[in-house]
């Protein structure tokens, strides 16, 4: 009987593993493989393996440490300011008043939009003829070059990119304070904590969870920045907007050296499985004082 039930065990769940096995794990597999070779697709012959000069050549480049730097400001700038504004905005829809339902859908439509399409349409907003220097034009301020300019294109992708964060991560902080029980609300108030007590010492350390799967997440995902990146400023100008995964991108596709290519993007998965780590712990180590 038991074995009759671990042979349809085995039959339910091996499209799972065999589809797990090809999309996935033979691809990373090689990855890796071409990560130790020095391979262009133009020239004739196969990937040459090298062992790991190809890591030793990249961890030796400027540009890839700017790019590691690029990424690191990228995605540090954007939780800075979508991770304490979900919060807010989570804590402003957790009430009831009409039209507070609307309210929420309104602000989860970030989200459900695509990302190169959000991405367009902050590029007609970033542009000479569009709405901020339309509006910077009506106070009499002159135009900006959000994009085109080093000093203020990282910052416009911070901005844009923080407010496609918005709406996912204040409907996850949602969730998490309507699982905090109502008596420990009322115990804090009858304890005589306002607003702002109960909010620091009762509703901020039961969301650490929360916080933390929502800061973990956002982070892998910014981390593997491309698209917008590649609408909005193509990693430019000057490479002030190129993080690790446009230089990827160009070192694959425009110079066609895939042994590098693959190198970066395992130091990469490295960097990223790093900063998660890093927040985990931080994070944890704030909810348990």
């Amino acid at each position: 009987m038991r074995s009759a039930q671990h042979k349809a065990a085995w039959i339910l769940v091996l499209p799972a593993v065999t589809t797990l096995l090809v999309v996935v794990l033979v691809p990373i597999g090689y990855g890796f493989y071409l990560s130790l070779t020095s391979y262009n697709p133009v020239e004739r012959g196969g990937p040459r393996f090298h062992g790991l000069d190809g890591y030793q050549a990249v961890l030796a480049s400027g540009e890839f440490w700017k790019a590691i730097l690029v990424t690191v400001e990228y995605a540090a700038g954007t939780l800075v300011i979508a991770v304490p504004a979900a919060l807010a905005l989570a804590l402003l829809v957790n009430g009831r008043f009409p039209g507070v339902s609307l309210f929420r859908a309104v602000l989860y439509l970030p989200r459900v939009v695509p990302l190169v399409a959000v991405s367009m349409i902050w590029l007609w907003l970033y542009s000479r003829e569009g709405l901020f220097n339309y509006l910077l034009d009506l106070v009499g301020l002159p135009p900006v070059d959000f994009l085109t300019d080093g000093d203020t294109a990282l910052p416009s992708l911070i901005l844009m990119r923080a407010w496609k964060a918005l709406g996912g991560s204040t409907i996850i902080f949602l969730a998490g304070l309507q699982q905090i029980p109502n008596s420990l609300l009322e115990a804090a108030a009858v304890d005589g904590c306002g607003r702002w007590r109960t909010l620091r010492h009762v509703t901020l350390p039961l969301l650490v969870p929360i916080t933390t799967y929502v800061v973990v997440v956002d982070l892998i995902y910014l981390a593997q920045s491309f698209s917008e990146i590649y609408i909005l400023t193509s990693g430019g100008p000057l490479s002030s907007t190129t993080v690790v995964n446009m230089m990827i991108y160009k070192e694959a596709f425009e110079h066609y050296r895939l042994g590098n290519a693959s190198a970066m993007a395992f130091l990469l998965f490295g960097l990223i499985f790093g900063l998660a780590y890093l927040s985990i712990r931080t994070l944890s180590k704030g909810g348990r004082r």
